[in-house]
């Protein structure tokens, strides 16, 4: 028996020892790595949020070396466990889970009666095409339908590296039809329906609006919400991309091997994509009208920028990753004549987000080819900052109030 507990305290003291380890080694690595400038909301939760993000990854690719289970299993397993409350019924609401062409989709309606259609709110999630899912954004599409009294529609498409682009474009092109046909059967107008997205999800709905304007089988979306979105994989030394680097939850590597394991499996050649190298020079400077940082206002350089010389391309990386220039999956590549018959739009974009030139530059492509925008800038704002409105001790009244423009938008819109 004494053996026995001397055993149990030596294998408690080990465990202890680890998670102590653990906690140690993430707190070094968030101090060490991350940047937090001035003028980020709330730094001590984000760097709470980050180190609990940056522990979980640790603990996954422990538990893939011990060949238990994969690191992004482990991950998405766990952020579900966190971030997903238990789907429950809603005095306000009626809630179904059904599918779209096979693609997983949730209903949200309001249970109030209306004199008339209405809207409709299709959301694509975030998560780098990688991570997210419906369950993750639970909370947000039941605050949008209830506080816009609209049919809201999110939607669980593939994820990778199983499943790589075409595949999640697909499934929200397919889902949005499927939804645009069939919009009366949920008491929805069908030319009133909103199409939404946040970071890989903003960069999916800029992508299937741009491919519904050709349809002559359906209405035209009324509008598009695009929420800090990912609209080109062109250019990763834009000033967002340079000064937001390390700013936590997206780092610019990070959001390079999100775009390269969207479109290939060879994720060796993320340095050659972050320094440009998979783009040849004549598409670098036929884009140049669209990318230049010139076309972003002096403002979002305040904090310093460096303008890289344009470099030759290689053309193994290049036909590695070619896919990632198709509009589809960079869709400010898009010609002028797609351009101009978009919906109007929403666009929100965060000052310490490696994504917010991506947002400014749609904007103006937009803009100059007569789209109507709405613009909604976080100056406090980091990427990810609306998936906390509403997150207990951990959350950001930035995002609440960010939120909350969202759904002022989708009220007014007509």
């Amino acid at each position: 028996m004494g053996v026995g507990l001397a055993l149990l305290v030596a294998l408690l003291a080990i465990f202890f020892s680890l998670c102590f380890l653990l906690v140690v080694g993430v707190i070094y690595f968030e101090f060490s790595n991350s940047e937090i400038p001035a003028g980020v909301a709330c730094p001590g939760k984000l760097r709470t949020i980050h180190c609990v993000t940056i522990g979980i990854a640790i603990v996954g690719r422990i538990l893939q070396n011990l060949g238990i289970c994969s690191q992004i299993g482990f991950t998405r397993y766990v952020r579900e466990k966190l971030m997903v409350r238990e789907l429950r019924e809603d005095p306000a609401l009626l809630i179904k889970n059904l599918k779209f062409e096979d693609v997983p989709v949730r209903v949200y309606q309001p249970k109030s009666p209306s004199a008339g259609g209405r809207k409709g709110v299709l959301f694509f999630h975030g998560g780098g095409w990688m991570f997210g899912s419906i369950g993750n954004y639970d909370v947000l599409c039941r605050y949008i339908a209830k506080e816009t009294e609209s049919v809201v529609v999110s939607v669980g498409y593939r994820l990778a590296p199983e499943h790589r682009y075409p595949a999640q474009y697909e499934d929200c092109l397919n889902s949005a039809v499927h939804f645009m046909k069939t919009a009366e059967d949920y008491g929805v107008d069908s030319s009133s329906i909103i199409i939404s997205g946040d970071s890989a999800g903003g960069n999916l709905t800029a992508a299937v609006c741009q491919a519904l304007v050709g349809r002559t089988d359906l209405p035209k979306p009324l509008a598009q919400v695009l929420i800090y979105p990912s609209v080109q994989m062109v250019d990763l030394n834009l000033p967002s991309f340079q000064q937001n680097r390390a700013v936590p939850i997206l780092y610019r590597e990070r959001a390079a091997f999100y775009m390269i394991n969207y479109v290939c499996d060879d994720i060796s050649v993320i340095e050659d994509v972050l320094d440009g190298d998979h783009v040849p020079v004549d598409t670098k400077l036929n884009f140049r009208k669209w990318l230049s940082a010139d076309n972003i206002p002096d403002q979002f350089k305040a904090r310093g920028f460096q303008p890289r010389v344009m470099s030759s391309h290689d053309e193994d990386v290049y036909e590695t990753v070619k896919n990632a220039l198709e509009t589809a999956c960079s869709p400010l590549l898009a010609n002028d004549s797609v351009i101009r018959l978009l919906p109007k739009a929403y666009i929100l974009t965060c000052e310490f987000d490696v994504l917010r030139d991506d947002g400014i530059l749609y904007k103006k492509r937009l803009e100059d080819n007569g789209v109507d925008v709405t613009w909604y800038h976080v100056k406090d704002g980091f990427h990810g900052i609306v998936s906390f409105f509403d997150n207990g001790l951990l959350s950001f009244p930035s995002g609440k109030l960010a939120v909350d423009d969202i759904v002022n938008f989708i009220k007014n819109i007509d």
